[in-house]
């Protein structure tokens, strides 16, 4: 069996539920039960085969609404593995604290084709970091306190995973400066992040290496899943940029979130539309059971 949670980020209606339920029925999924997880927000409708039917048939159907279809088994996720920026924060660090050194154009430019899976990520890391030599580093405390805003939604998802017994890992392909004490005011268990370079009082303009880049997130994901002995469908990885897809590619609920074309078009999921507490109801988990932030 599988379910199709649509998440609306306005008003979810009894007609659209009723219109979703007969394309399911109209592509073949041989729809069953459906219900509200929490009534105007969020509901599921169980159906029985052909999923990737289900997500042609939902996917853009109905306006501001997200749809999660995958199997009713192992719904539930003991693992998070996530992005940091623009996915549990809502900026690119590297391209705010570019704007420190007044260069956020050129830097934010290479960040965009490096999302968008048209550069080396450690190669464009490199040469964005290059660009910040001499940079005081008292901008570091500076871009955090100022540019540095958690998504919605970020910590509520964090904390209540954490609450029924889920292990959270934030890994980036930025940095410790702004991940430590992101991951920290979120909730994560773990961190891992990419450490820049100082030395005297300013940026060094370099990397330590090794880079945390696709591979390593990929590794984590598949270390902490066999860490704690879990399936593969007890997996939940999200991000939204190219750096993000070997990791969304192997867990067992992979979810593009305000994702580029490329990250969006390979996922399992989409988030496009609503708040990282969409990913508590893909899990079938209403507010009520929700760890508020």
């Amino acid at each position: 069996m599988f379910t199709a949670t649509l998440i609306a980020a306005g008003r979810l209606s009894p007609q659209t539920l009723s219109d979703a339920n007969d394309a399911l029925a109209a592509a073949g999924c041989v729809p069953t039960t459906l219900g509200w997880l929490d009534e105007g927000d969020a509901a599921d409708i169980h159906f029985g085969l052909a999923p990737d039917a289900a997500r042609k048939a939902l996917g853009d159907r109905f306006d501001r609404v997200d749809v999660v279809v995958q199997p009713m088994a192992g719904r539930v996720k003991m693992l998070l593995v996530a992005d940091m920026d623009s996915t549990m924060i809502t900026v690119e660090c590297i391209d705010e604290l570019a704007d420190y050194a007044g260069i956020k154009p050129e830097i934010a430019a290479i960040t965009e084709r490096a999302m968008r899976g048209e550069l080396d990520f450690a190669d464009a890391l490199d040469a964005r970091v290059a660009l910040l030599k001499g940079l005081d580093e008292g901008a570091i405390e500076r871009c955090r306190a100022e540019r540095v805003r958690l998504t919605p939604g970020a910590a509520t998802l964090v904390r209540t995973m954490r609450a029924r017994g889920a292990t959270t890992i934030l890994v980036s392909g930025g940095f410790t400066a702004f991940a430590d004490p992101v991951g920290a005011e979120i909730g994560f268990d773990r961190v891992i992040a990419n450490r820049l370079e100082i030395g005297g009082g300013a940026l060094a303009g370099t990397v330590a290496k090794p880079i945390v880049d696709s591979s390593t997130k990929e590794r984590t994901l598949r270390w902490a899943r066999a860490e704690h002995g879990l399936a593969d469908e007890a997996t939940l990885a999200v991000g939204d940029g190219a750096n993000d897809l070997a990791m969304i590619g192997i867990a067992g609920l992979g979810v593009a979130y305000h994702a580029k074309p490329i990250v969006a078009q390979a996922a399992h999921a989409r988030i496009d539309h609503g708040d990282l507490t969409a990913l508590l109801w893909a899990q079938g988990i209403a507010k009520a059971d929700w760890v508020a932030a």
